[in-house]
């Protein structure tokens, strides 16, 4: 049976001082690791926790953020990531869609989350870490201390009542959609475990291995692919909540980092802000990237300066699909690589027919590294998922060496720093302004974040309408991620026959 929660108690076994986490510059060894989540699991079934159950979680990367994500996959709870840049009203559509009852949140989200006391159906409350400021939120001295509730709980093994394992529900991770609506990945036990092999093979990993985690672990790219792996085989993870430029840079050097992944955008930062000559990086043996468009300039830039970087390309519902091999990095620059191994990847033309060289279709893909489908969403799910295979949407070419080259995201999401918009969610948002008539929303290049939004907005008639007050509007609706750094003001949008919006036509205006 497949059980993610076991892989921390069999190294606790085998290899009980060897160093698991770096939180904070604080070290912690896999006996000290399984001890924790042992009392965890003792904490969570006083609550009355139980297989199948979710449980929230509202933290910054942090080793509680591990803790819980093996605690709940050993007992068979789902682990419910919520993304701390989203609103208040996203956060409490997402907390509600999947029924959560208990949320564990970094005490710097109290205020946030004392609105979700009141907004959403959670009935339980542990609270990390301590208040940012004397006057805190009421919840805080209300809630469980994380903590003080572990001290209360013994480190020895507890006796599970169940446990789940291969198909099991794991994971509810959200991804906004083309209708607007946040869906909720059901991410398996099975899933997780096909995910991190294909990374122990991309990585080429062992119990040496060290990797700093600089993505949020409320994503697939922080969690399952930046962190999992390296705990599956041993060797160690680097936490904190926010590593600047240079820290990266210093962190490799100081702790012999071995394998790199970043977004596009933070390497950008990198040969922005940092003399890469100056640091001792000749430990790290593979750079990563992957997930938003990485402009082939950057990696020839990044090249030069001695860090060859190689493209992952994946999506929530099915983590990583395609990676480019650390040796191929110069040769194939741009390439987003070929399908991996636990998974099968097909790139498809449009009579369904695996595509010829120099040819573009949409990639596809089938095998125990694909989500269950979309939480209490059979229609979605169906749509999503055809005859077995999970159709991502996203186009891209191959060589005739069989390497993957993206020619377009889905439909019209865009990603900026790193996260993914996707401008039907933005757009529905927008036109419950009592001033907007219309509007369209495409993603434009950005020098800082990669992409960014740009509004094309058309006023009710005979209303006068600013910019500002649109801002002022989606200030606490939407993250800040996903409101439009732009906005233009225009009579009318420019359609098709059938009344679809050909945003082609909006992207290619002059200017922003």
């Amino acid at each position: 049976m497949i059980n993610t929660g076991e892989w921390i108690r069999q190294w606790a076994q085998v290899r009980p001082g060897k160093t698991a986490v770096i939180d904070n510059g604080i070290p912690c060894t896999y006996g000290e690791l399984n001890g924790r989540i042992n009392r965890l699991i003792g904490l969570f079934l006083s609550l009355g926790l139980k297989k199948g159950d979710r449980v929230a979680v509202l933290l910054y990367n942090s080793q509680p953020y591990l803790e819980i994500f093996f605690a709940l996959s050993r007992l068979g709870a789902i682990l419910v990531p919520l993304n701390w840049r989203l609103s208040v009203s996203e956060l409490t559509f997402i907390v509600d869609d999947s029924g959560s009852r208990l949320l564990v949140f970094d005490a710097p989200f109290a205020d946030n989350v004392e609105k979700l006391r009141a907004s959403t159906g959670l009935e339980v409350f542990i609270s990390c870490g301590p208040s940012p400021t004397e006057e805190a939120a009421p919840l805080i001295g209300e809630a469980i201390d994380y903590e003080s509730s572990l001290r209360a709980h013994p480190a020895t093994e507890p006796e599970l009542p169940e446990q789940a394992g291969d198909g099991d529900p794991h994971i509810i991770m959200y991804t906004s959609g083309t209708t607007g609506v946040p869906k909720g990945a059901v991410l398996s036990h099975r899933k997780t475990f096909f995910n991190v092999l294909n990374s122990d093979m991309l990585f080429g990993l062992s119990t040496n291995d060290v990797a700093i985690v600089v993505r949020p672990l409320f994503h697939s790219g922080g969690l399952i692919i930046g962190s999992a792996p390296f705990l599956y085989k041993g060797g160690t993870v680097i936490l904190k909540r926010r590593f600047t430029p240079t820290e990266i840079l210093e962190t490799v050097e100081r702790y012999r980092v071995t394998v790199l992944e970043l977004p596009a955008a933070v390497y950008q930062f990198i040969l922005n802000e940092c003399r890469i000559q100056d640091y001792d990086l000749k430990s790290l043996k593979g750079c990563f990237t992957g997930g938003e468009r990485v402009p082939v300039h950057l990696l020839r830039a990044l090249a030069e300066k001695g860090l060859a970087v190689s493209q992952i390309y994946g999506l929530t519902e099915a983590s990583t699909l395609l990676w480019l091999p650390m040796d191929k990095a110069r040769e194939k620059m741009g390439s987003v690589g070929r399908p991996v191994i636990h998974g099968d990847v097909r790139i498809i033309n449009k009579h369904g027919k695996q595509v010829r060289p120099g040819e573009s279709g949409e990639i596809i893909v089938r095998g125990p590294i694909v989500m269950n489908g979309y939480w209490n969403r059979p229609e979605e799910t169906d749509r999503a998922m055809r005859d077995g295979w999970l159709h991502t949407g996203d186009l891209a070419r191959v060589d005739e060496e069989g390497f993957a080259y993206i020619v377009d995201r889905k439909k019209d999401m865009f990603i900026s720093g790193g996260e993914n918009v996707y401008p039907a969610e933005v757009e529905k948002i927008m036109l419950g302004h009592p001033k907007i008539a219309d509007v369209a929303v495409v993603g434009v290049d950005d020098e800082k974040w990669g992409e960014t939004g740009k509004a094309f907005v058309v006023p009710k008639a005979g209303v006068q309408i600013e910019a500002g007050e649109i801002f002022d509007f989606l200030k606490d609706r939407l993250a800040k991620y996903k409101i439009p750094a732009y906005i233009e003001f225009v009579a009318d949008l420019p359609r098709t026959g059938s009344g679809k919006i050909r945003k082609y036509l909006l992207k290619g205006r002059k200017g922003k």
